[in-house]
């Protein structure tokens, strides 16, 4: 308690200094940009807010959901490798529905267990006629992996579920705060031309003041954009690379215990029930006949030059 109390003599009067010097930089520019600020600007102004305000609330939210899915997914992985079969978790009707990883394993189950027993929903008898079970072909895992791979793709479609409005706020609140500068210093000027052009640097300075409000404030939207939507697509890629090794490892582990690849494959067909071969036709003339081999030696011969001619 002491040293409780210590610390809060010590950080009272440094958080009370920090409010007061960012209270006298807002006073001093912001506060009078946005006293001297347009319609235009003040218009400017409430759509970056209310996109910090969207873009802010996307982030924190991915922040939570990832954190929520890292810890789903460890406490998934401990129930998955400390199971005695492949489909022990898929048997028991475990949930967890906060893991994506659990989402691909449930993906793939269902698909296998259709292949083995014919039922893609366990049920009572699930361990006895899984004993009694003969193995899947190589083509039927396949279909196995592209379940498996379409449930990854849409883990992944929910992780970067609107991440599009911080990159919205990441690229167009600067353009947003540079039209309201450009057009209060737009105003600024109409506004000395119209006194006669003898206006100073005293008069400028509030039109001036109240166009640079808006950069400001895209500036302070943007930023803080920037830094998270890094962030948040690290944190993603990273999340959906896990997925995919998880997906892969899965399909390893089902092709080593479920897959005959000793089967004999299907067989070729033969030539004969392939058909003749034809060759298009350059032309709509039918194509002539090939002349026969003596007619063709004949040919040879007499082109060919006797010695006493040469």
């Amino acid at each position: 308690m002491k040293a409780a109390s210590m610390g809060g003599r010590f950080f009272a009067p440094l958080f009370c200094m920090t409010f007061f010097s960012i209270h006298l930089i807002l006073a001093n520019g912001l506060q009078f940009g946005f006293d001297h600020s347009s319609r235009a600007g003040l218009a400017i102004c409430a759509v970056l807010v209310v996109l910090s305000v969207f873009s802010w609330s996307v982030m924190v939210a991915k922040l939570w959901l990832l954190s929520r899915a890292k810890r789903a997914n460890r406490e998934f992985l401990q129930s998955f490798r400390g199971s005695n079969h492949p489909l022990a978790i898929f048997q028991l009707r475990e949930r967890h529905d906060r893991s994506p990883l659990h989402h691909i394993y449930h993906a793939g189950s269902r698909e296998l267990a259709f292949y083995l027993l014919g039922s893609d929903q366990p049920d009572g008898a699930f361990a006895t006629r899984m004993q009694g079970a003969s193995r899947i072909t190589s083509a039927q895992m396949n279909s196995v992996q592209n379940a498996m791979e379409r449930a990854v793709a849409e883990a992944a479609l929910r992780l970067e579920a609107r991440m599009s409005v911080v990159s919205m706020a990441l690229s167009g609140a600067p353009f947003l705060g540079l039209l309201g500068t450009a057009w209060g210093v737009m105003d600024s000027f109409a506004a000395i031309s119209e006194s006669g052009g003898n206006a100073g640097l005293q008069a400028m300075a509030p039109g001036v003041c109240a166009a640079l409000l808006t950069t400001v404030a895209g500036l302070l939207v943007a930023v803080p954009s920037l830094f998270g939507y890094n962030f948040l697509v690290s944190k993603i890629r990273a999340h959906i690379a896990r997925l995919d090794h998880f997906a892969s490892e899965l399909s390893g582990i089902f092709d080593r215990h479920f897959v005959d690849h000793y089967a004999a494959d299907e067989p070729l067909p033969s030539i004969g029930s392939l058909g003749t071969p034809s060759m298009p036709s350059f032309s709509n003339s039918a194509p002539e006949p090939m002349p026969a081999a003596s007619a063709m030696r004949a040919m040879s011969v007499a082109t060919i030059p006797a010695t006493s001619e040469l």
